[in-house]
């Protein structure tokens, strides 16, 4: 696979360009709060054809559709009363719904099962965006499948660039992890929300309003892919290069460095603020443990950056799992195991 992509940045007239990229059938890279997104006509299995293409994306792995208003999200699922409090409150916003597809949704979109995941994005550029195409745009992030999620344009590039049609330039990214996926419950004695995938809008988020939250726990034996309920659970995510390496405490960071190598096992680590390195390393300065907002928005970008200096091993603290934290907790641990 090899063609021209397009670089493109926020003016109108790049905004314009990459909409109508997006209605001829291609593919666009663009920014979101959360981190860049891989977007095509929703509404186009061709073109969605091509978002997996791009990404070596296996078919049984469902995208999350985007949508730039209410008419639009109508276009593509229904609405149970329970969802209307969740998107008054959180859209546009990093929250993802699993709602009950339309039938203009194609199988590729949601992987032949009956939901699909939907959201209304905060950032300008996505809003931009989907707006000029008019489309529900299907977006998974905007990165080669399992690998580590793009927060600005140039890690799209280390990716796809020759893959995909154009990536519209709109800085870094705020959120810096992917959005949190939820589903819902209506049966008796259920609660009402499964978190699927933790992210900004947290359990104690939603608590607040819709009930109580249960966090998905995947099958104790593994699972097929095709019958995961949602993007991104139970399978190796978000990996960088280098093997991960998750510590506790600055006692466990030193005493797996005093175990490598540094001519054959060159490290890296995400070196949090206050703690200090008793063995040489390559080091990204990753913030204070108990600033989960500043550790999600620099966390891929950190991985990112330890890849390319070629150490073989990253070594990565697990922050307190309050709050965001256990979002962080969810990217590290995927993107940690070694199947």
């Amino acid at each position: 696979m090899s063609q021209t992509t397009e670089r493109l940045n926020s003016s109108p007239s790049d905004i314009a360009r990459a909409a109508q990229i997006l209605r001829s059938g291609g593919t666009v890279a663009f920014p979101t709060e959360t981190v860049y997104g891989l977007g095509a006509n929703a509404l186009d299995g061709e073109a969605v054809a091509r978002i997996f293409a791009a990404k070596d994306r296996p078919h049984w792995d469902p995208l999350i559709v985007h949508v730039a208003d209410r008419a639009m999200l109508d276009q593509v699922a229904t609405v149970p009363p329970q969802a209307e409090p969740l998107i008054q409150t959180f859209w546009p916003g990093p929250l993802t719904l699993l709602l009950p597809r339309k039938p203009a949704i194609p199988d590729a979109v949601t992987a032949n099962r009956p939901l699909v995941g939907v959201r209304l994005p905060a950032h300008p550029i996505a809003r931009a965006l989907i707006e000029a195409a008019g489309l529900p745009i299907a977006a998974p992030s905007a990165n080669r499948f399992g690998r580590t999620s793009p927060t600005t344009a140039a890690h799209v590039l280390e990716d796809l660039d020759g893959r995909i049609d154009a990536v519209l330039d709109g800085g870094p990214t705020s959120v810096g992890v992917e959005s949190t996926v939820i589903g819902l419950n209506t049966g008796p004695g259920q609660s009402p929300i499964v978190l699927y995938r933790p992210g900004a809008i947290t359990a104690a988020m939603l608590e607040t309003i819709a009930g109580p939250v249960t966090l998905y726990q995947p099958a104790p034996t593994p699972t097929a892919p095709e019958s995961l309920p949602s993007p991104g659970v139970g399978i190796r995510h978000y990996a960088p290069r280098a093997r991960l390496l998750l510590v506790t405490s600055e006692a466990d960071l030193n005493a797996q460095l005093s175990q490598l190598s540094p001519d054959q096992h060159p490290a890296g680590v995400l070196l949090p603020h206050g703690w200090h390195l008793d063995h040489p390393a390559q080091t990204y300065p990753w913030g204070d443990l108990n600033d989960p907002a500043t550790l999600a928005q620099t966390l891929f970008a950190g991985l990112r950056d330890l890849d390319r200096r070629g150490v073989a091993t990253i070594l990565c603290p697990l922050p307190p799992t309050t709050g965001l934290g256990l979002a962080i907790h969810d990217r590290l641990k995927k993107a940690a195991k070694t199947s």
